[in-house]
């Protein structure tokens, strides 16, 4: 296991580089993303004027306050709780997102599926997992939200948030099939097994 400290954007080598049970942590530029957003870029083609090229996504729909455009808020909101929604429901926009947009990292929790864990692989990417509940710590990451776009769609917008020292986010999936999610499941598999037999059940 190591630790990395990654500024964005990243190439597709230094993804290359982490494998599962790895820590990274995040600096410079983190983009916030869920589903209706993706639903919009994806099913209905709508364009973003952000480059997410080499770019770290996180499944969030944040809790922002609407203040005036100053220097300390470029894109007029103030961060009061940004934190990490479930990924699984947003399985099926992990490929679009690495092919068409260039994403390279998606932070979120609970995992994702066989789908993404074969973009990974096949595209450079990774699944960074942060641990549910630490919405008010993931805030303290955040230094500004310097943008946003499609805000028709708020909360569920694309937010581009400046960070600093975001993390440590722990490698989860990465883009050799190796995957903490599928390690779960074939100890559970195992157990179980092990305990039936132990109880002269038999599948």
């Amino acid at each position: 296991m190591a630790h990395y400290n990654l500024a964005t954007p990243v190439s597709e080598a230094d993804i290359r580089k982490l494998r599962i049970n790895d820590t990274v942590t995040l600096q410079n530029t983190l983009f916030g993303i869920r589903d209706a957003t993706q639903i919009h870029m994806f099913d209905h083609g709508r364009k973003t004027r952000f480059d997410l090229s080499g770019h770290a996504v996180i499944h969030t729909a944040p809790n922002v306050r609407k203040v005036s455009v100053s220097t300390e808020f470029p894109a007029g909101y103030e961060p009061i709780c940004i934190g990490t929604t479930t990924s699984d429901r947003m399985e099926r926009f992990t490929r679009p997102l690495m092919t068409q947009n260039g994403v390279r990292m998606i932070v979120g929790k609970g995992g994702m599926r066989e789908g993404s864990a074969e973009a990974f692989k096949e595209l450079g990417g990774v699944y960074l997992a942060i641990i549910g509940g630490t919405a008010a710590l993931e805030t303290t990451w955040i230094e500004q939200i310097e943008d946003v776009d499609m805000d028709d769609l708020n909360p569920e917008s694309l937010w581009r948030f400046k960070i600093k020292d975001f993390g440590p986010l722990l490698v989860a999936m990465d883009s050799h099939g190796g995957s903490i999610y599928q390690e779960v499941k074939s100890d559970v598999a195992r157990n179980k097994e092990a305990v039936l037999k132990s109880l002269g059940i038999s599948l």
